[in-house]
């Protein structure tokens, strides 16, 4: 027996009934021999970790553009604290963590710079639209390794495509991930919040404190605890009424005080015109993509208008102002 196989028995023993065991994936996409010592989403989970894409996230902006400090978060400090709550959850509702911690170390993969901006703005240019979890499994699915994809399991697959609110991944384990990222982004946009001098602890409403804390570290602890004790016997992932609501109307909150304030979001604008200047101009200059994209256009027949959003939005923000100054902007003239 491998030690692989010996975990699997392991997973089937100690895991919940309502679990999605390892031994128990669809599959991938293409088929692959099993590793001996490793499931199938610890392999997964790997994958993703080693990948180009994961570690771009460091210089991926999260709410804050460009903020003047050490601490503010990127898009992979959120990854992390995503992944984080996850396992935690997981571990309590005795789900498998493996496969929680592949899905959040994945869900943003396809993110682009400058945050939600830089979303907005290709979304407006590219005729095929563009959607960060539907850009995270392409990413997953084909642009990694240089056009051959990583070649995850349908589970990891289906909670990266399904994390955001208006969809549902099919196992309970996405589902955690999915919740577990509004949990993330409400807390840690609040610290940023506070910190940049935005908010303040006290700012917060009674009616929403009264429910699930006054404080940062309450409120984190209330929405963990309430998730688990809510979702122990329900055979689902799902918080009680009362602190559902509570964070609905937190986000709306932090959507009046925060995401459409001013002094956070004033350099968005910026941002976006960046954004669909760079496109408009790779789109003109198509030649100048890495080679290993435009073989993509030609063995797929990928639309030069998809390459070049994926080459566009898998940039980093420090990339693209660097891309658009080698651009746009004259050298100095040494003489």
């Amino acid at each position: 027996m491998t030690i692989r196989e010996m975990l699997e028995e392991m997973e089937q023993t100690d895991l919940s009934p309502s679990a999605c065991l390892s031994k128990n994936s669809k599959g991938r996409l293409k088929e692959e021999a099993q590793c001996d010592i490793r499931t199938v989403f610890q392999r997964d989970r790997d994958r993703i970790l080693h990948s180009k894409s994961f570690r771009r996230l460091k210089d991926k902006t999260q709410v804050f553009l460009t903020p003047d400090g050490d601490h503010y978060r990127t898009r992979l400090t959120h990854t992390l604290e995503v992944s984080q709550n996850a396992r935690t959850i997981a571990k309590a509702l005795r789900l498998n963590e493996e496969l929680v911690e592949a899905i959040a170390l994945g869900h943003d993969l396809g993110h682009t710079p400058f945050g939600h901006a830089g979303e907005r703005a290709l979304d407006s240019v590219c005729p095929y639209g563009f959607v960060h979890s539907e850009q995270s499994l392409r990413t997953v699915d084909v642009l990694e390794k240089n056009g051959q994809g990583l070649n995850l399991t349908y589970e990891v697959r289906d909670g990266i495509r399904n994390h955001q609110t208006s969809l549902m991944p099919s196992t309970l384990e996405g589902k955690i991930v999915r919740l577990s990222d509004k949990i993330a982004y409400i807390h840690h946009d609040m610290d940023d919040a506070i910190r940049a001098g935005i908010l303040t602890d006290n700012d917060v409403p009674k009616r929403i404190g009264d429910v699930i804390g006054y404080t940062l570290g309450e409120r984190l602890d209330h929405f963990i605890h309430d998730i688990i004790i809510t979702s122990k016997d329900a055979q689902d992932i799902r918080m009680s009424p009362p602190v559902e609501q509570a964070m609905k109307e937190l986000r709306a909150f932090m959507f009046e005080r925060v995401y459409q304030n001013p002094r956070a979001k004033g350099e968005e604008k910026k941002a976006e015109a960046l954004m669909v200047t760079l496109y408009d101009y790779y789109l003109k200059h198509i030649d100048l993509l890495p080679r290993d994209m435009l073989e993509l256009m030609e063995r797929d027949g990928t639309p030069r208008e998809q390459i070049v959003c994926d080459y566009v939005g898998a940039m980093t923000d420090r990339f693209a102002i660097a891309k658009y100054e080698e651009i746009y902007i004259p050298n100095t003239w040494h003489g």
